[in-house]
């Protein structure tokens, strides 16, 4: 992962991300429904560019297998669908089944980050143009589809990795439907607007959600439409029309057109550790602040998002020097 440079990474530490993807054999799946087969323009490593759709090693619409493929199991606007994506010899190939399957595979070059243009940064600090030179694979995903990054970014409000994660996990399974497919087991597409609108408040509860965060998703889900509609917008458009709901702020509206719409200048402002690295990284400043960090990031205005996730990438982060925050269960209260 991004964070691998820290012993126990923080959540904007694998935020940074890259998951680990194993060269391996390729295994023979069941029959697809369809399969897609596209060749890249450049440089592109599957665990960097899937890597921030990972919420946590158990989450249950991500997997990547011992085979070098990466599962992903989504809810599209055609239903359900399952998707695997393995790179090798140059090449991408996509297979896909469920209701959703063309859809997944008509946005498999865009996901992969072909819409993204790497060429547009430009390096003006040492440690990012090394940084690019050893991951020349890294590309901006863009899924186009927005909730199934919005509700996860909620869950991460103000609280442990460890917390969010349990309670993504939780909720997906409990709720989700399985992955459409030979997904590898466990696989669980994420609930539906309407079910999510649904889920009683003592399970919301047991998974360790306070009523905020819950009640927050209750009311984007309620204006599921609309805030979908936002994947065909400009970012900044589409952060506006996020950030109508209340409860979803600046930070969980950048945490989402990152990946909804491969954002490049979608800073994260307002998160507890990511001005600091930034600061340490570009000044030596390990306490900048959300002000300073967008004051050091202005070169790369445009590209912000990108330099971040160099930055992130590089492994130079402050040393630690409080305690960690202790997780909540808020499920035994």
């Amino acid at each position: 992962m991004a964070g691998r440079f820290a012993p126990r990474p923080t959540r904007t530490t694998v935020r940074g991300g890259e998951v680990g993807v194993p060269a391996g054999v390729p295994r023979q799946a069941t029959a697809p429904g369809k399969v897609r087969v596209w060749v890249p323009d450049g440089p592109l490593e599957l665990g960097l560019v899937l890597g921030p759709l990972r919420r946590g090693p158990g989450d249950p619409t991500f997997r990547a297998t011992p085979d070098g493929s990466v599962w992903r199991a989504s809810r599209t606007p055609a239903g359900p669908g399952t998707l695997r994506v393995v790179a090798r010899g140059g090449e991408v190939r996509g297979a896909a089944w469920g209701p959703g399957a063309e859809w997944l595979l008509d946005q498999l070059p865009r996901m992969l980050g072909a819409d993204d243009d790497p060429s547009a940064f430009a390096p003006r600090h040492r440690l990012l143009a090394l940084t690019r030179h050893r991951r020349p694979g890294l590309r901006l995903t863009r899924t186009g589809l927005v909730l199934e990054s919005l509700i996860p970014s909620i869950l991460e409000q103000k609280v442990t990795t460890i917390e969010a994660y349990q309670a993504w996990r939780l909720l997906v399974r409990k709720y989700g439907d399985p992955a459409p497919g030979p997904a590898p087991g466990r696989m669980c597409v994420m609930p539906a607007a309407r079910t999510w609108a649904l889920i009683p408040s003592w399970e919301w509860h047991r998974a360790g959600v306070d009523d905020k965060r819950a009640s927050t998703i209750l009311r984007a889900v309620r204006v599921a439409a609309r805030l979908e509609e936002a994947a065909g917008m400009e970012p900044a458009a589409a952060q506006q029309r996020l950030e109508l709901v209340s409860g979803i702020g600046p930070w969980t509206s950048a945490e989402t057109v990152q990946r909804s719409h491969g954002a490049p200048d979608a800073v994260t402002v307002g998160d507890l550790h990511l001005p600091g690295i930034v600061g340490f990284a570009l000044a030596g400043d390990r306490h900048a602040d959300d002000v300073e960090m967008l004051r050091l990031l202005e070169p790369y205005a445009g590209q912000r998002h990108r330099a971040a996730r160099l930055i992130l990438l590089s492994g130079r982060v402050p040393p630690r020097r409080a305690p960690r925050m202790a997780p909540r269960d808020i499920g035994r209260l």
